[in-house]
């Protein structure tokens, strides 16, 4: 359950307040005032046996006694009569209730549920949603709601906050008032028993009073719910949020380094940002952050200029980019050029541009028109210091113009007290964001970097894989499916390899020896030098007990080196069981950086992908990045950007830069295995060796469990389904249906301008020619969890794959209505590419448990109509001019 009933929460017409009050400072008598006091304007009931009026309102005794179904129920009785008022406010035809009563979690009934469990059960049969219970409220300053016990009321304003902690409510509508901050929406999440942040934010995400979202948050349920609705959302306002418990214990048992590594604060800030929320550290930061990002023009960059008239707060605003992770823009020849002829001999010749503390009104004015035309920056940050020689409110009314009137974004800071405030009022009014501090302008201006990348990464086109690659899917299930009959939960190194080199990751030849002398038959079969390692099911970290010696170089030194690690590991680990050793040739690759690859097992986000720097101190050094899968090129290239390490293996000196796709492929391999493995929970490849001719794995661990679920189901992001292929012939041609993916946008813009004006007229009902990245992107970047686009597709001129048709629906949050469009090239009109497109989206529908199908057609569009009519679709007029409503029930379908 998702939207549905939102907007008897959101936007009621008549309340009920259950356990109203007029008892000082109880919470009825809280929340009866609060709402007559914010001057609600639908009727508000009382309820409560013991009162016949509350706050010189009738009050009721009963559920049952009110004149009609509240909207809206605000419930602040004791915790035993929660479940039995959820299901009398239910069958009354109630829809939605705020349950700010706590402890329902705690107890339980005489069967063995929760009172938690149990208000569910009872409002599961209604559909009645439910925020809480044990929350503040919530608040809807436009529609004068307050159905909070809050000690203060909320002005309106175009922010939405939504937040867990009800301390922590209370006290952000306390400083936002002090602040002059209104709010759209004012939420306290409580418990999250029914409504929790997937809901709020597809809903809000929708909400045209909302302008921007901000979020605290504790904790996520439903991590696939929240990843759908967050990117959703992220696509039409700016989403910010404060995830609290950044630091975490880890997983202290963990078989591999990757389960010790990948952090529960990690994998929600990869979660975050690949939903397309900019991640703030402090509460205040939101609002600073949403000013920001609702001011912002479009940034196309993170190169800073600086324009200063002190050389002091230039040096401070520098050092704060440049620890923050930004860059400072490198003014180009022909700008130092004017700014010499602009500026005083003393200018510093770089940037920051300092102007000196006695420039007049004339210089600040022919520096910023330099700046502002400078194509080595993305954003300028102006700072102004206080002097006695021209009035700062001078400057600022001068300055203005130019920046009104500038397509680049420029941050300013106006440095002192009360004598600054005119002069910041008027950039503020210019939309300028204000900062008090050098710092805290770099921290807005690094935000709105942070925003533009996320937003970059929610509407990429990644490029195709860099090979093409087709798994032994079934090799590796063997492998696997052996380890799990034997009862163990861990792979033995080549076990491992064996998986890795199944789906196409290079790994060295390893081979087992039972003891010492079949080691050096082995080694003496292998070559010198080689390395050797123990061989133990209850020995993860070989290097921990000494078990791996390298670069042997004779038949002495194995026999040696093997009868030393076996008397290692029977005094370190003396109930470890000894199968024998692995033998493998050294390698010696030049230039080869060591990184680790690995998979662990998040609690909420499901399975998470780690890359960073290898090596046996690789939790010692901690440089690593994790993402969630499913991964394309692009993901994997921006997870190993992400890490220090990328630096080097771009190439320095002389060194060459390591085959970066070949790096970027083998964590593509990797989130493919895991979608087609369920019974994988963590996967280490350390090192994994990379240089300028590939990857190499020299060591692997493998740990897996039985599997509950297909391997696509513990994702938090739907992955892309292979399943609904469909090969087809088509006239004369073989042609491919499948699922859009990302990587289709450039084929899919061929096959737009390969399309008619008036057909484009009848599908986008207007004469669009011109269709820009971002639409492009988000025609083939889709959720597929709740949208799908089928295209045809197949080979064409010089083999180039084209597209020849398009069928999209997109669903409602709830599943139970999807809208669907169908687009067929003009020169393959008439052919039935259109029935067979249609069919295929009426089939995905009923197999997805869709309720009803509908489309909006121009009444022109006879073609379309007819095809409707032909598949069983009601035609009726639409909701607009001219156009029809086509609707098909989807009866019998799966639920």
């Amino acid at each position: 359950m998702t939207v549905r009933n939102l907007e008897f929460l959101f936007r009621p017409r008549s309340i009920a307040v259950i356990g109203a009050s007029d008892r000082p400072r109880s919470v009825g008598a809280t929340v009866m005032r609060n709402v007559l006091d914010a001057g609600f304007e639908g009727p508000v009931w009382p309820v409560n046996p013991k009162y016949t009026a509350v706050a010189e309102c009738a009050a009721y005794g009963r559920v049952a006694d009110l004149p009609s179904a509240p909207d809206l129920a605000v419930i602040c009785t004791p915790p035993a009569t929660v479940p039995g008022l959820i299901a009398e406010l239910g069958a009354r035809g109630t829809r939605a209730a705020v349950v700010l009563t706590a402890g329902l979690g705690r107890e339980r009934i005489a069967d063995g549920r929760t009172l938690s469990a149990a208000m569910l059960d009872a409002a599961r049969p209604y559909l009645l949603r439910v925020l809480g219970p044990n929350c503040v409220g919530l608040l809807v300053p436009g529609i004068k709601l307050n159905a909070s016990f809050a000690h203060a009321q909320a002005q309106p304003g175009r922010i939405a906050f939504v937040a867990q902690s009800g301390a922590l409510t209370t006290s952000m509508l306390d400083w936002a008032r002090s602040s002059g901050v209104g709010f759209s929406h004012f939420i306290s999440l409580g418990d999250s028993a029914d409504v929790d942040f997937g809901d709020v934010l597809d809903y809000l995400g929708s909400d045209p009073d909302t302008r921007a979202i901000l979020l605290y948050i504790e904790s996520i349920k439903s991590a696939r719910k929240f990843m759908s609705a967050a990117r959703a959302a992220a696509r039409n306002k700016p989403v910010i949020a404060v995830k609290a418990g950044r630091v975490s214990e880890g997983a202290k048992a963990a078989a591999s380094h990757t389960g010790a590594l990948a952090g529960a604060d990690d994998v929600y800030e990869a979660a975050l940002a690949r939903a397309g929320i900019l991640r703030v550290a402090t509460t205040l930061e939101l609002f600073d952050a949403a000013q920001t990002l609702a001011r912002a023009k479009p940034l196309n960059g993170d190169r800073l200029a600086i324009l200063t008239n002190g050389g002091g707060p230039g040096v401070m605003a520098t050092d704060a980019l440049i620890a923050g992770g930004g860059r400072l823009a490198r003014i180009s020849d022909g700008s130092m050029q004017e700014l010499d002829r602009v500026l005083p001999a003393a200018w510093s010749h770089g940037n920051p541009v300092d102007i000196i503390g006695d420039a007049p009104v004339e210089r600040y004015i022919g520096a910023l028109k330099v700046l502002l035309d400078d194509p080595g920056s993305d954003a300028l940050l102006f700072i102004h210091s206080p002097t006695a020689i021209v009035a700062s409110e001078e400057i600022a009314r001068a300055c203005v113009p130019l920046i009104a009137h500038s397509r680049r974004n420029v941050f300013a800071c106006w440095l002192g007290g009360d004598g600054m405030k005119p002069a910041s009022a008027i950039f503020a009014a210019s939309g300028v964001p204000i900062y008090a501090t050098p710092e805290d302008a770099i921290r807005g201006f690094l935000q709105l970097a942070n925003y533009r990348h996320r937003q970059e990464l929610l509407m990429q086109t990644p490029p195709s894989v860099a090979e093409e690659f087709a798994p032994d899917t079934a090799s590796a299930r063997r492998v696997i499916d052996g380890v799990l009959a034997e009862r163990r939960d861990l792979l033995t190194e080549p076990e491992a390899k064996e998986v890795l080199a199944a789906y196409g990751i290079p790994v060295v030849r390893t081979r087992i020896a039972l003891d010492a002398e079949e080691a050096v038959v082995i080694a003496e079969q292998l070559g010198f030098p080689l390395a050797l390692k123990i061989l133990s099911p209850d020995i993860s970290h070989k290097s921990d007990v000494g078990g791996v010696m390298l670069n042997l170089e004779s038949s002495r030194e194995v026999r040696v080196a093997a009868e030393a690690m076996l008397k290692r590991c029977a005094e370190l680990r003396p109930g470890a069981r000894m199968t024998g050793f692995t033998v493998q040739q050294m390698v010696r690759r030049g230039n080869a950086h060591e990184v680790i690859v690995g998979v662990a097992t998040d609690p909420v986000f499901g399975p998470v992908i780690l890359f960073g720097q290898g090596g046996t101190a690789v939790e010692v050094i901690g440089d690593k990045a994790v993402a969630l899968p499913p991964l394309n090129m692009a993901l994997a290239r921006d997870l190993v950007g992400s890490t220090r390490i990328a630096r080097l293996l771009a190439g320095y000196r002389d060194r060459p830069a390591a085959a970066l796709d070949a790096i970027y492929l083998a964590l593509v391999k990797i989130s493919q295995l895991i979608a087609d493995i369920p019974q994988i929970v963590e996967l280490d490849i350390n090192p994994l060796l990379a240089n300028e001719k590939g990857v190499l794995a020299l060591d692997a661990r493998i740990r897996v469990l039985p599997a509950t679920a297909p391997g696509t189901s513990r994702f938090a992001i739907r992955p892309y389904p292979a399943e609904l292929e469909e090969r087809i012939e088509f006239g004369g041609r073989r042609v491919l249906v499948r699922p859009i993916r990302p990587e289709d946008e450039p084929q899919h813009r061929e096959f737009l301008d390969r399309v008619a004006p008036e057909d484009i007229q009848l599908r986008f009902f207007n004469v669009k020619r011109v269709f820009v990245h971002s639409e492009l992107a988000r025609f083939a970047q889709i959720d597929y969890d709740r949208e799908m686009a089928f295209i045809a597709t197949s080979d064409g001129a010089a083999g180039r794959r084209e597209t020849l048709g398009v069928v999209r629906a997109i669903s409602d949050p709830d599943g139970t209505l999807a809208e669907f469009a169908i687009l067929v090239r003009s020169d393959l009109k008439g052919m039935g590419l259109g029935t067979l497109l249609l069919r295929k989206i009426v089939a995905y529908g009923r197999g997805r448990g869709i309720g009803r199908l509908t489309g909006e057609v121009l009444e022109c569009n006879a073609r379309m109509l007819a095809l409707a009519r032909d598949l069983g679709f009601a035609v009726r007029r639409g909701d607009s001019p001219a156009t029809c409503r086509v609707t098909l029930d989807l009866a019998g379908r799966a639920t």
